[in-house]
């Protein structure tokens, strides 16, 4: 072998640039990178500003549920393709697609638990199926919830993330609306309470129907809540709206919301609200006389400051 002569470089040369996932997301809201191990272990929230992504199914009932304590009801309802309906594919087609990419069967799920050890029926919208559409399931399942919270006398919490009505269903989906709205009347009678926790988002059929009928509405902070986005809006009525109109500050200013309630502390919260109006006694029988002033002092502030924002 040759004094000047070149042996090929022992060196891999990577001919395409891999695209895997490193871990860290960029914030949409203040563009900071956080990793995704942090965003989770603080409840899919940015540490830096707060902003608050989408939570799963699963997620949303470990954190408001009691470990161990949640069973799923009327998964007997399944969706069917009543309208043979096809637009770009079929319905059908979409429904089976929707099944393999969330391993649900629909965009509800309903059941009872415990929630700070008081028993709750619990309604969630699961935004990753058809993002979150109310078809007929959705309303059927959600009514079906309803009775039961009526039969048992059991404080009603439905979480909605949803773009409304589910297209494909036509006229069936839209008479959910009315179907859910009579069975949340007759929970009222009852004198059973109903809360309502609006995420991001919550629209259209939805927020007509069961998602503004709680006796409290919680939103999560920065959530769209309407009726139309905001393009269509500005589309139909030929003008701009306000800066952040169909956020959940600007209703919350407008009396559409009740209260803002970062995910941190909505378990608390939502116990505070359900222990309040069902009377529930189960903390006072340990208070002392002192703690026992403290919170009831506690609780009329907070009646105080509702009652001042609905009369101004």
């Amino acid at each position: 072998m040759g004094l000047f002569s070149r042996h090929k470089p022992k060196i891999k040369v990577q001919s395409t640039k891999k695209d895997g996932f490193s871990g860290w997301v960029k914030c949409s809201g203040c563009s900071e990178l956080i990793h995704a191990n942090e965003l989770q272990q603080n409840l899919n929230c940015c540490s830096k500003c707060g902003y608050h992504y989408r939570m799963s199914l699963q997620q949303r009932i470990s954190l408001l549920a009691d470990e161990g304590t949640f069973q799923e009801l009327f998964t007997h309802i399944k969706p069917v393709d009543s309208l043979n309906f096809v637009d770009t594919e079929t319905y059908k087609d979409r429904l089976e697609a929707a099944i393999l990419k969330t391993g649900r069967d629909d965009a509800i799920c309903v059941g009872a638990c415990r929630l700070d050890g008081m028993k709750i029926a619990l309604g969630i919208l699961d935004f990753s199926f058809m993002g979150g559409s109310m078809g007929s399931v959705v309303g059927e399942r959600l009514t079906c919830l309803i009775e039961t919270a009526i039969q048992e006398k059991l404080p009603l919490v439905i979480v909605s993330a949803s773009g409304g009505a589910r297209m494909q269903e036509s006229i069936l989906s839209l008479m959910q609306m009315a179907k859910t709205s009579a069975a949340l009347a007759k929970l009222s009678e009852k004198k059973v309470p109903y809360i309502s926790v609006l995420t991001n988002p919550t629209t259209g059929g939805v927020t007509a129907s069961f998602a503004t009928l709680g006796d409290v509405i919680i939103a999560e902070p920065d959530a769209l809540i309407a009726f139309a986005g905001p393009r269509v809006v500005e589309q139909t009525i030929g003008q701009k709206l306000p800066p952040r109109a169909q956020k959940s500050e600007f209703l919350l200013e407008k009396g559409m919301v009740d209260c803002i309630v970062k995910r941190a502390d909505l378990k608390s919260k939502l116990s505070y609200f359900i222990e309040f109006f069902t009377g529930n006694g189960r903390s006072f029988e340990t208070q002392s006389e002192d703690d026992l002033a403290k919170n009831m002092s506690y609780r009329l502030k907070e009646l105080l400051k509702l009652a001042e924002k609905v009369h101004g």
